[in-house]
């Protein structure tokens, strides 16, 4: 398994627009952050999780020629505004792209995009099939790969996070439950939101992520989702425990 952050940002990005604090002027490549998404190449399957408004920068800059499935957490703008980008994938592919998420985030899908879900479609419009994830617990197939999704808090919006063989990924989040916890424990790697220092209404802030990470004692950790309040990366880094570490823009991963 292959694994490759596509942005590890929180919805404004870093730099922010408009700030001139010392991340936002930093000159560190990794102090760069697109909006969060993940690209995971597993038993011959490209598969992408969220596909925010920087998602064609992304897999030009990554170079992923095919994409097997997309996968939502949510239904946040940050995480869905580049699914109209897909509509290379139909033309190269030439099939339908299957798109998993929960019914109510597919609702919010049809909503913000309807002319791709119109009876007569305008002619190019993306094309996709609608997947729905109907549990929150039972494990999914997504063209061939099982999925484990991990029911997470982000303030009081239900959201999903997902492992995948020894990898889990969870963004937004601000509460795991015990029982969402087990099904991440033993992972190898396990990826957590972190935005801040300071408490978030609905975002782990940086301790309470590494407190999770710590208790589930993953060979590594990864922290994404990440603000310009938080820091520097380098000198972020340089506080962490030794087995976990900031994400950053086009950290490739191999499990």
């Amino acid at each position: 398994m292959q694994i490759t952050f596509l942005g590890t940002g929180t919805s404004q990005g870093v730099p922010m627009i408009g700030c001139h604090c010392a991340v936002c002027r930093s000159v560190d490549y990794r102090d760069k952050r697109l909006r969060v998404s993940v690209h995971v190449q597993v038993q011959d399957k490209s598969l992408i999780i969220d596909s925010g408004p920087d998602f064609r920068q992304q897999v030009l800059r990554e170079r992923i020629d095919h994409l097997d499935a997309l996968i939502f957490t949510h239904e946040h703008k940050d995480h869905t505004a580049g699914m109209d980008d897909i509509r290379a994938y139909n033309f190269r592919q030439q099939q339908d792209m299957p798109v998993y998420a929960e019914p109510r985030v597919l609702e919010q899908l049809k909503r913000e995009y309807a002319y791709i879900f119109a009876e007569h479609k305008y002619p190019g419009v993306p094309k996709v099939q609608t997947m729905p994830i109907l549990s929150d617990t039972d494990v999914f197939w997504v063209e061939g790969v099982p999925v484990q999704p991990i029911r997470a808090l982000h303030y009081k919006l239900p959201v999903l996070g997902f492992r995948i063989g020894s990898f889990t990924y969870i963004t937004d989040a601000n509460y795991l439950s015990p029982e969402s916890l087990e099904l991440v424990r033993g992972s190898e790697v396990v990826v957590l939101n972190a935005l801040r220092h300071e408490q978030h209404i609905s975002h782990f802030s940086l301790q309470e992520a590494v407190d999770i990470l710590t208790e589930l004692a993953p060979r590594q950790g990864y922290l994404t989702h990440i603000g310009h309040q938080l820091g520097r990366h380098r000198d972020v880094e340089a506080t962490l425990p030794d087995f976990v570490r900031l994400a950053y823009d086009g950290l490739r991963l191999t499990l």
